[in-house]
């Protein structure tokens, strides 16, 4: 009988993403946003999952007032909101032109990085968090005419996934799909010369143990792993939200990794090295990090 449900449930779970995203579409930015942004803040803190969150808190920043932390709950639901808002609407949002970098929504910190790397013949990866709205990293890397794709883990839903990979279709090419063939297209394409890029940010079952505030946690090896086999560079790559619907992309200066005595890159140290930078956004924007997932367990 379940099994029989199952298609039913997922159609209704794919045509209210689609009615959802509809109705998002027929706002500005700014409003569609803003109303996701305030009814997520309300009534997020009483969803199952922020008892998650509060968990992460109290391990990240045990010295955390009750208050600060009911505050900052709020916030992780408000970006939650305003990244739903926004995600609707995914494919007019960028409008960075680099003759006018102060005009438009979105701000670029590290064109000059990217434009080094679009012309200097070698592959590079960037590993990114889920802070801001992460997105717009993928769109960055076609915007700024950096070959390359993005690996992404597609929803259990069939249908919602199909839904989300035909709405990014546009706005982001070169998207990875995460499975069996997904290590071979990245090898392939690295191994031509192109860009990569990969959220980090998450628990791995079965990866290499690193500290994240402090606590150890299993992270994805997968972008040292490439590193190390393609002998290329990692750089950072993330999003901050800023007031008024704008967005500040920032790319970092190629990230130092530690070698082992064979001068390959150190896997484990790599991911540590990696996981430290990613540690730094977070304090730095606790809010707009994506609190609400099991990163430690």
């Amino acid at each position: 009988m379940k099994r029989a449900l199952a298609p039913v449930g997922e159609a209704l779970v794919a045509g209210y993403v689609r009615g959802s995203v509809w109705w998002l579409r027929l706002w500005p930015l700014w409003l569609s946003a803003g109303g996701m942004a305030f009814w997520a803040s309300l009534f997020g803190p009483y969803f199952a999952v922020t008892k998650v969150a509060r968990r992460n808190l109290a391990a990240a920043f045990p010295g955390m007032s009750r208050r600060e932390t009911n505050a900052l709950i709020r916030g992780i639901w408000a970006n939650m909101g305003r990244y739903v808002g926004e995600f609707a609407q995914m494919d007019e949002i960028w409008d960075y032109d680099p003759a006018h970098p102060d005009r438009g929504r979105i701000e670029v910190k590290g064109a000059d990085i990217m434009a080094r790397l679009r012309d200097d013949g070698r592959p590079a990866l960037f590993f990114t968090a889920h802070t801001g709205n992460w997105e717009l990293c993928a769109i960055a890397g076609t915007k700024l005419n950096v070959p390359g794709g993005v690996l992404y883990r597609a929803p259990n839903n069939q249908r919602a996934a199909a839904l989300i990979e035909e709405m990014r279709a546009d706005a982001m090419p070169g998207l990875i799909k995460a499975g069996r063939d997904a290590g071979r297209v990245m090898a392939r394409m690295l191994a031509n010369g192109e860009h990569l890029g990969m959220l980090v940010d998450q628990y791995w079952t079965g990866g290499p143990e690193v500290n994240f505030f402090g606590r150890p946690c299993a992270t994805n090896p997968t972008l040292a792993r490439l590193a190390r086999q393609f002998d290329c560079p990692v750089h950072g790559m993330r999003v901050i939200r800023l007031p008024g619907a704008r967005f500040r992309v920032e790319i970092t200066e190629e990230v130092v990794l530690p070698r082992d005595a064979a001068g390959k890159i150190d896997v484990i140290g790599a991911m540590q090295a990696v996981n430290d930078v990613i540690e730094g956004w977070v304090r730095e924007y606790p809010e707009q990090w994506l609190w609400l997932h099991r990163r430690w367990r």
